[in-house]
This record gives C-alpha cells, sequence and structure tokens, in this order.
C-alpha cells in the first residue's frame, strides 16, 4: 500500500511508550481529515533494548530508518542504564548521521495555563539549539582513574559551517517571525569558542539587515528571562548553552510536560525527528496518567515540516482550547486525567 508520509517510530521507555501512541493516534486523525496517509514502522530500540542485547539499536539501525520522511521519538533513559549510554548510544547517532543540526523548541504561554512567573502572560519565543557539535563533542578522555591525580579533558568543538549554518537559520526564522535575534554567548570567559561564536553571529548578521539582533551572556540571560521571558523571540544558542535555556523555557511555559521539540535536517537529505521533551519519568510510567500534550505539539512540528501546515495549525488549535478550557488536566497541570482522556479531548476540541 502507497502511503504518503512513512514515519520510523521509536517509542523508547517510560512514559515515551505512553505519549507516543497518543501523537500517532492524532497523525492519524489528520490524516484521514485532509486526505492524506502515514505509515509507521515501530522499532525497539530503548534502554530495555541495551539490557537485553548490549545496544540501544542495531549495527545497521540508522540504515533501516534513513529513508523514512520523518522519526517520531518519546523518551529514552530508564534506571540501571547510565544516561550517557542511552544518550550516545540513539540519541546523538541520530542526530549526527542525519545531520540534524536545528534543535528548534518552541516557548508559549497558553490561555488556560499560566506560567508559574508572574509576568509570563503572552510570552512566545523559540530556542534554536546547536544539535551536533559545540559542547558535546567526543574529544577528550580521562588519565589516572582512581588515582589522587586522575584527570578528565573534555573539549568543544566549534566549526566555521557549523556555528554559521545555525545562526542563518535562526536570523531566517526572526525575518520570518518578524521579531528579534538574541545570541547566547559567554565570551567574557570562554577565551576561544565564544569569542569565535560572536564573530560570526556578528558577520551573518550584516546579511539580515531587517532583523534587530543583540548578544547576551548566558548568565545574565538566564535571569532575564526568568524576570522578562517577554522580552526575547527568538533565541540562538551553543549546544550545551541551547539545552539549558530550552529547559528553563519549558518552565517557563507551565510545565515541561508540554514542550515539544524538533530535530531538523533543514536541506531535507535526512530525516528529522520530533519529540517531546520530558524524558521517560520513571516514577510515573506505566500508570497511563503521563501528559501527552508535548507529544502532540511535536506531532503539530512534524506535520508543518512534512507540508502540512493546516493538519499542523488544527492541531494546535486543540491542544489550545483543551488547555483554555481548563476542565480537563493530568497530575502534572493539577488534574486527575489520564493520557488517554486528555487526547481524546483534544481530538474533540479539532476545528470542524
Amino acid at each position: 500500500m502507497t502511503v504518503d508520509h512513512r514515519i520510523a517510530v521509536i517509542p523508547g521507555d517510560g512514559i515515551g511508550t505512553e505519549v507516543v501512541p497518543a501523537a500517532q493516534q492524532a497523525l492519524e486523525v489528520l490524516a484521514e481529515r485532509g486526505g492524506f496517509s502515514f505509515g509507521f514502522d515501530h522499532v525497539d530500540w530503548s534502554c530495555q533494548r541495551y539490557l537485553q542485547t548490549g545496544r540501544m539499536m542495531p549495527e545497521d539501525g540508522l540504515d533501516q530508518i534513513s529513508g523514512h520522511d520523518a522519526i517520531l521519538l518519546g523518551a529514552v533513559g530508564w534506571p540501571g542504564v547510565p544516561d550517557h549510554v542511552s544518550l550516545w548510544g540513539l540519541l546523538i547517532p541520530i542526530r549526527r548521521q542525519f545531520r540534524q543540526y536545528v534543535n528548534l523548541r518552541p516557548i508559549k504561554v497558553m490561555a488556560g495555563l499560566p506560567g508559574p512567573l508572574r509576568s509570563s502572560e503572552g510570552v512566545d519565543f523559540v530556542v534554536v539549539r546547536e544539535n551536533v557539535e559545540g559542547e558535546y563533542s567526543e574529544i577528550g578522555g580521562r588519565l589516572n582513574r582512581g588515582l589522587p591525580d586522575e584527570l578528565a579533558v573534555q573539549e568543544a568543538v566549534f566549526t566555521r559551517p557549523g556555528v554559521t549554518r545555525i545562526v542563518d537559520y535562526a536570523f531566517e526564522l526572526a525575518a520570518e517571525r518578524g521579531g528579534s535575534l538574541t545570541s547566547a554567548t559567554k565570551s567574557n570567559g570562554i577565551v576561544h569558542t565564544m569569542p569565535f561564536w560572536d564573530e560570526i553571529v556578528r558577520e551573518r548578521a550584516a546579511n539580515h539587515p531587517g532583523v534587530e539582533w543583540r548578544q547576551e551572556h548566558i548568565d545574565a540571560l538566564v535571569a532575564k528571562l526568568v524576570l522578562r521571558p517577554g522580552d526575547y523571540d527568538v533565541i540562538v544558542a551553543s549546544n550545551l548553552f541551547g539545552d539549558i535555556l530550552s529547559d528553563l523555557a519549558a518552565a517557563i511555559a507551565g510545565s515541561i510536560g508540554i514542550a515539544p521539540a524538533a530535530n531538523l535536517n533543514p536541506e531535507r537529505t535526512f530525516p528529522s525527528m520530533f519529540e517531546p521533551v520530558h524524558g521517560s519519568a520513571p516514577d510515573i510510567a506505566g500508570q497511563g496518567i503521563a501528559n501527552p500534550l508535548g507529544a502532540l505539539w511535536s506531532a503539530s512540528m512534524m506535520l508543518d515540516h512534512l507540508g502540512r501546515p493546516e493538519a499542523a495549525r488544527d492541531l494546535m488549535v486543540g491542544i489550545e482550547r483543551t488547555l483554555e478550557s481548563g476542565s480537563i488536566r493530568t497530575p502534572d497541570l493539577g488534574g486527575n486525567a489520564t493520557t488517554q482522556e486528555l487526547t481524546d479531548a483534544v481530538l474533540a476540541a479539532l476545528p470542524a
């Protein structure tokens, strides 16, 4: 059977296996409404697989999914499997092999779900995180393990092509949004990589004269995000800084449970990957109470990436209407609804 969009599905661990079915259900409903179709290929790549086989995914795993149109990921991580094993055994290889150098994290405070900050109303910004190099490097090592003079060295890697392409993406996004760009830096203390980052941002800014931009040191920036989150539109940051900023920003929006992420290969030579950012949450796994909104929002981002903007918009309308009604919440949002009940409410709220 011919399908319009072939999706590789990696439910992963914990609540990932509970929220991915919610996202898949929404995608199927919207595809039927829109007259297109999905084909879903599920794989068991996870910490459970690692405990059984010693590998998060098979040796040819990336070859198996390289031809798909997109990847839908649930969550990865489980007690007994070190986080660096799950990350470097699955997520980072996918991001790097498939050149998913943009990690896109939209942040929006929605009606009906006020953020914890008194000044959070109307917040709507995007964190653009460099996703394949920077501080998350394999270069380095350990010396004299267990001895008094034990040593660990970790090298950050910033390349001109890598910084240029993420900065260009962020400037172009800021231009589309009609807003401004903030570059996260720490060039007063990190004397090589961050001044290099700043130089490239300044160079690329010249190609986008219509975008107002500034740079801010990361320590001051996190404080300002808490004090005045409405001042920001697009924030571009290195791998580590973007990772930290995007989780802080999700908390500003009211719950990390609603936060989505897209790992994008903008050239579309490889599949992009879409995932909620809440993690596997072993403490609530198996109870059927996980918040599906992060997965549903990620599915909306996938639809948009696949050229289905109307379906993507409809799904976001369903999410926003459900939150605004205030009538149904999972426990993380102060309610007692199940994952399926909240999913059903979102689908019932889709525009006719």
